[in-house]
């Protein structure tokens, strides 16, 4: 005897119907479809990507890197002479006086004077009182003698209104001390100047740095004269835009006179005079780009300006992080902001999403029967004090503590792992009351029943009576529960990944994938970037709600429009 279909369905278990029922409906299934996929995709897929959760991967490019530093010289430079001292305390009076605009200046016993030799370019001589004026009368200092040549010639610069004279190839100063002239000796001590020297030839630079060269080059570039000479040596000059250079006697470079300072960035560094010419060049012309041949060849370099500095940047091969590479071969999705490969990270973001979901339903379910079973069995005061407490947990605002305790973490730096365990018991913890108060109201109207008053004549235990006859009778409800609750989770726990509270980096979820859509940049135009994972959010939470009314069709038919 053969069964026909009425039959058949007669004789199948409670089991059996529900899923015959469950598999009728095609969106049940396609939702289950959706999510058999979803957990290949997470939790085999790792087992056979080639890439690794964190992996970084970098590639040799080219990146502009700040090279040298160039300003204009805006501090006095000092050269002293062979043999004198001017230092730190001498140079603040010098610069005193010359704000001041006055020509003498004193520190301790001894007394300064400077002439402007040029633009910018002052020299200071030392002064050696011999003799003072007072009232038409010249008296020694010291108890010295002086000659009738040096009072007739002290006469005729004063007659002259000169403030210096020279006699038997001595030059002698007059400087005035209130109603006192003083007549002095003076010897060179130091060149003051804003120009900076550069030797083309490092054994050249004592030559170069020495007061006699200086000074020389100082008196014919304010001259503008083409030759001068310092001994026996002869030099030329020829003039540059913003600068000058210094041949010698065979036409060669010697030196570099400028105004602008260029140094290396790194002080182990030398940079040859010839670059600093090209750079002084570039900057005085304006110009933003410019190249420079040296014996590796060819280099281009960058000029940018911040105030009064130019920073000079080389374009240096380096190893660069391949961020935001677009779909290619070898991965299938792109890099993202980190070198990371997208697919990899999606399938390990795809078990953290889904391992939370699980485990804090999980938490809501165990926590609701416990607590639902207890106040629907005893009821009474036992009910009135755990309903108490359930609408004190939903008086909690759930978004706000969930938010304050993400900060909590961020400001105790919580290690990634330990953050994801944390973060699954706090959702727990808060999201249980719903399944108590749907526990207790089914226990309510099954405690009454004649199969629970047989338990009880039966003499059973009141814990077994509960979890063993009532609970079960929930669980159906239970499943469909759970089932459409799962969606809702991932969806909480990726907008906390979006706000940046949920898992943290290294560590991957669909949520902090997502996040880089916060920016509207990234959002326009790296379309791999966040698309992907949100739509992969978006099938795992259709996926739960497709099977979730499935089941609850299941279960009980007559709730089916």
């Amino acid at each position: 005897m053969q069964l026909d279909d009425a039959r058949r369905v007669k004789v199948l278990s409670p089991g059996m119907l529900v899923f015959k029922r469950f598999i009728r409906n095609r969106l049940a299934v396609v939702g289950f479809v959706i999510l058999l996929f979803m957990f290949t995709f997470s939790f085999l897929g790792p087992i056979f990507s080639p890439y690794g959760q964190t992996q970084v991967f970098k590639g040799v490019g080219s990146m502009s890197k700040d090279f040298a530093g160039a300003t204009y010289n805006e501090e006095l430079r000092y050269i002293i002479a062979e043999g004198e001292s001017f230092d730190s305390a001498e140079r603040a009076q010098f610069l005193l006086a010359l704000g001041k605009n006055q020509n003498t200046f004193s520190h301790g016993d001894n007394t300064y004077y400077y002439e402007v030799e040029g633009e910018n370019v002052y020299r200071i001589l030392q002064l050696d009182p011999v003799a003072e004026e007072l009232l038409g009368k010249i008296h020694p200092v010291d108890g010295g003698t002086i000659s009738d040549e040096l009072i007739e010639a002290y006469n005729q610069a004063v007659d002259n209104k000169e403030t210096s004279f020279t006699l038997d190839g001595v030059t002698y100063r007059i400087t005035k001390n209130k109603k006192v002239s003083i007549i002095s000796t003076e010897h060179d001590v130091a060149l003051a100047s804003l120009n900076v020297y550069d030797a083309y030839d490092p054994d050249s630079a004592s030559v170069v740095d020495s007061y006699e060269f200086r000074l020389a080059s100082s008196r014919a570039l304010h001259q503008n004269e083409e030759q001068f000479s310092v001994g026996d040596q002869i030099y030329s000059i020829r003039y540059d835009e913003g600068g000058a250079t210094i041949l010698d006697a065979a036409g060669a470079e010697f030196a570099e006179v400028s105004d602008i300072i260029v140094n290396p960035l790194d002080q182990s560094k030398f940079l040859p005079v010839h670059f600093k010419a090209r750079v002084r060049e570039a900057i005085n012309n304006r110009e933003e780009k410019f190249s420079f041949e040296d014996e590796d060849g060819v280099t281009d370099y960058t000029i940018v300006r911040v105030n009064k500095t130019f920073n000079i940047k080389k374009e240096t091969p380096t190893e660069l992080i391949r961020t935001y590479e677009h779909p290619s071969r070898e991965h299938l999705l792109g890099l993202d902001n980190n070198g990371m490969d997208i697919l990899t990270r999606l399938m390990y973001g795809g078990r953290v999403s889904l391992m939370v979901g699980f485990v804090v339903i999980f938490l809501e379910v165990s926590i609701g029967v416990i607590i639902g079973g207890i106040s629907g069995f005893f009821g009474g005061w036992v009910d009135t004090m755990l309903m108490r407490v359930v609408d004190l947990f939903n008086s909690i605002p759930f978004y706000a503590m969930v938010l304050i305790f993400g900060s909590v973490m961020d400001a105790l730096e919580v290690p990634p792992m330990l953050r994801i365990f944390l973060l699954m018991g706090v959702l727990g913890i808060l999201g249980w009351t719903s399944v108590a108060r749907i526990v207790r109201g089914q226990i309510l109207s099954l405690r009454e029943q004649d199969f629970m008053v047989a338990t009880e004549a039966a003499g059973l235990r009141t814990s077994r009576r509960i979890f063993k006859h009532l609970v079960p009778n929930v669980m159906p409800l239970l499943i469909v529960q759970a089932t459409a609750g799962l969606g809702s989770i991932i969806i909480i726990e990726a907008t906390l990944g979006f706000l940046g509270l949920g898992i943290k980096y290294p560590l991957a979820s669909w949520g902090s994938i997502i996040n880089v859509a916060s920016d509207a940049y990234v959002m326009t135009n790296y379309w791999f970037m966040w698309i992907p994972a949100g739509s992969l959010i978006l099938l795992t939470v259709l996926g739960f709600n497709f099977v979730g009314d499935g089941l609850r069709d299941a279960y009980d038919p007559k709730m089916q429009t």
